[in-house]
């Protein structure tokens, strides 16, 4: 059968979907479908049709004829089309070679080491974070002795 990947499969979706319209999609596939299923009926049909003249005939050839036919239908749909291209343009490999990225193995990210910080270093506070922090309790009110009363 066709091999196809679902990147293939969704951009056939979306052409559909920008060609045929939302409303009309649905039916679009159900004809497609109906289709389909119509032509499978009408192979099977016709395999057994033949399959009934080869045993009525009694013809060993043409039995062997139509196993043939079979296995080049067979051959046909296991036809990688892709490998064929590929062997085509680029039988050596260069072309995937140029494209494929000559520094992914040799990069290696540095390490970030942070430079020693003397002992005797005040620790750093941010300006923005004395704004953040609690505000100073409030001075205690001076100390008044207290009346006395006699």
């Amino acid at each position: 059968m066709l091999d196809l990947a679902w990147s293939e499969i969704a951009l056939i979706a979306v052409v559909a979907l920008v060609v045929i319209g939302p409303k009309d999609l649905p039916d679009a596939i159900k004809g497609v479908a109906k289709g389909i299923q119509s032509l499978r009926r009408k192979v099977s049909e016709f395999q057994q049709q033949a399959d009934e003249l080869v045993r009525e005939a009694k013809l060993e050839d043409v039995r062997n004829q139509i196993a043939d036919v079979r296995n080049t239908i067979s051959d046909i749909r296991r036809f990688d089309i892709k490998g064929e291209i590929e062997k085509a343009v680029d039988s050596d490999g260069t072309v995937r070679k140029a494209f494929e990225d000559p520094m992914k193995d040799a990069y290696v990210p540095p390490v970030y080491t942070p430079p020693p910080v003397p002992e005797n270093a005040p620790a750093f506070v941010p300006p923005d974070v004395a704004r953040w922090a609690a505000p100073p309790p409030p001075p205690e009110p001076p100390s008044v002795p207290a009346p006395a009363f006699v």
